[in-house]
């Protein structure tokens, strides 16, 4: 219980300067994100209007930049994540909660995936090492070197140009509405296998090349070899004793990596046009979109530390020595 505790005073006080980094680092850019939005209307906007948008967005030059972080830490209390200057004058809420279904579908789906068959593969390869498993490391090391966006473009020339199997871009048809209908949920899978596809392959090479050398390493410990003495079965040897401490590194990858689901992948995102949360990161980062960075950038912070902290929970579960230390 110690343990616990002190691993979640260690996150919140993470979260603290997160978020206090993820104030004070936007504000450091160069630029006036009112000014941006001045030049998206083209001088239609009056002198009083333009000083109202910056006590709107908190730039007053008459509030310090002090006063300025407490009444952000005031508003995120109170739930309110500020207005986006890009979808002026849609609340950032309103729009992280339109995106993030469509990224946490995208990587939610394509991460497990890639953990589950990835990890599978390389127990097995590990476990056989030298048979015919071991012939395809030079090609997951290969898939792995790629980028996500290299693989996307050569799909879309490819699936989408050539062939025509697949969209090349957008999340669903323009003649559906979004909403839970058959029509519309299979426009959306459709438009989705693309981009999904290009993260597993990219993904899944990783996981192969990770779990394969641990298991390599862990075949080789002295409690593998008492238990194949005893004359246990070979699965239960495999995964009991050798997986079940070669996966360890994996599962904290894992964890890292269900965090960054909801930052998205924002190449492939803007590879493909994919409506999803990356998407929107990076047109709030171009238009120095404070408040949208802001919302994005705690939204992905959070849920890397609350990734982090049942990580330490599954090593409880799954590493005696983590509990003896704690």
């Amino acid at each position: 219980m110690r343990y616990f505790v002190q691993r979640v005073l260690f996150y919140a006080a993470t979260a603290w300067a997160a978020i206090t980094i993820n104030f004070f680092i936007p504000r450091l850019m160069p630029g006036d994100p009112v000014q941006s939005l001045i030049n998206r209307y083209q001088g239609q906007l009056s002198t009083e209007a333009i000083d109202s948008l910056r006590v709107l967005f908190g730039l007053d030059n008459d509030t310090s930049l002090w006063q300025q972080y407490m009444d952000y830490w005031g508003n995120l209390f109170n739930g309110d994540l500020g207005t986006s200057f890009t979808y002026f004058p849609t609340g950032v809420s309103d729009i992280i909660s339109q995106s993030m279904p469509w990224t946490l579908t995208l990587m939610g789906i394509t991460t497990v995936l890639s953990f589950v068959l990835g990890t599978g593969i390389g127990i097995l390869a590990g476990w056989r090492r030298g048979s015919w498993l071991d012939s395809i490391l030079p090609i997951t090391t290969f898939f792995a070197a790629i980028p996500y966006f290299w693989l996307g473009l050569i799909a879309i020339a490819v699936f989408a140009v050539q062939w025509q199997w697949f969209p090349a871009s957008g999340g669903y048809s323009n003649e559906f509405v979004p909403g839970w209908d058959f029509d519309f949920i299979g426009s959306a899978l459709y438009h989705g296998v693309l981009p999904g596809v290009t993260i597993i392959i990219s993904s899944i090479a990783g996981w192969i090349l990770g779990m394969r050398n641990m298991m390599v390493s862990v075949t080789a410990e002295d409690y593998v070899l008492v238990a194949q003495a005893k004359g246990l079965s070979e699965r239960r040897v495999m995964f009991s004793y050798a997986a079940r401490n070669a996966i360890l590194p994996n599962i904290s990858n894992f964890a890292l990596s269900l965090g960054f689901i909801v930052g998205g992948t924002l190449l492939v995102e803007m590879v493909f046009s994919y409506p999803g949360i990356g998407y929107i990161l990076y047109q709030g980062v171009s238009a120095k979109d404070y408040p949208l960075m802001q919302g994005v950038f705690l939204f992905i912070t959070l849920a890397v530390l609350a990734a982090n902290l049942v990580a330490d929970i599954v090593y409880l579960l799954l590493d005696p020595r983590t509990r003896r230390e704690g």
